[in-house]
């Protein structure tokens, strides 16, 4: 992985994902990439994601900035 920090192995699932939807048309690529992390990814899961997003998403594909909108923010932690 080429990120260090607490979030690294998520940029770099999220990165894996987008490298796979990226061999689609793009609109198909960013429907698949959100419908995934929404289907497959917990929670917490998608708050650290969005911690990165927030953050400016370095690291993180285009792709993965492009889906963003359509990943459902899930509620903060209590």
């Amino acid at each position: 992985m080429s990120h260090d920090g607490p979030h690294a192995k998520l940029i770099y699932m999220a990165n894996q994902i987008a490298k796979f939807m990226e061999s689609k048309p793009h609109a198909e690529g960013v429907a698949g990439l959100s419908s995934h992390i929404n289907d497959f990814w917990e929670p917490r899961m998608r708050r650290h994601l969005f911690e990165v997003l927030d953050a400016g998403g370095q690291g993180l594909r285009p792709l993965v900035l492009d889906a963003a909108p359509s990943i459902r923010r899930p509620a903060e932690a209590a």
